[in-house]
């Protein structure tokens, strides 16, 4: 974690310094976040690419627009992931949410060069282990679709994205205390709906 708010640290030094010249970098650190973000959220691959590159354009001009000292004081990260979710939420308000799995994020180990997860070792060696762990993800998915959109941004920009509940409240422009609520109601309507599906003998 500390590598990593450093080299945060310094990306936002360069970007207040020089702008234009350190852009390019913000898009290659932050573009597979930000689309996983908006795929999560839309569940359409095309539109996903679309809120990202929109967002980094709107970005792009906020920057612009800022002086150094702002830049400097920037979170960038929960900065980044606000504007991604409001321009989701003006691009596709209204449309029904379709089911994204929920693979392991893109900074994992053992990824493809596609980005697609390799099967781990044991579930090569387990095949109905590994069938049975799918299903699992694609019912986790569609149930974190059904979730009405407050509880499934708060879900998963926590445990999806990893944001602090102080970071999720600063990118949801929520107190703390209402970002937790429901993050918690988000889990436990998750949980209700699996216990549901369990009842159900799936």
């Amino acid at each position: 974690m500390k590598t990593r708010e450093h080299g945060e640290q310094q990306l936002i030094d360069s970007l207040a310094a020089d702008l234009a010249g350190s852009f390019e970098r913000l898009m290659e650190t932050y573009q597979d976040r930000l689309y996983s973000l908006a795929l999560r959220l839309s569940g359409n691959a095309q539109d996903a690419e679309e809120i990202a590159q929109d967002a980094f354009v709107r970005a792009y001009r906020a920057l612009r627009d800022y002086p150094a000292e702002r830049i400097a004081a920037l979170a960038l990260r929960p900065w980044l992931y606000r504007i991604t979710l409001n321009v989701y939420r003006n691009k596709v308000r209204g449309k029904r949410v379709s089911v994204v799995p929920l693979e392991e994020s893109s900074e994992s180990d053992g990824q493809t060069g596609s980005g697609r997860q390799e099967p781990q070792s044991s579930e090569r060696e387990r095949p109905e282990e590994a069938t049975v762990q799918a299903e699992l993800r694609e019912e986790l998915a569609a149930l974190l679709a059904a979730l009405p959109e407050r509880y499934r941004a708060a879900v998963v920009l926590r445990y999806v994205e990893d944001l602090s509940y102080a970071e999720l409240a600063e990118t949801l422009e929520q107190p703390i205390g209402t970002v937790k609520t429901n993050v918690h109601r988000g889990i436990r309507q998750l949980r209700e709906s699996l216990s549901g599906l369990a009842d159900d003998g799936r």
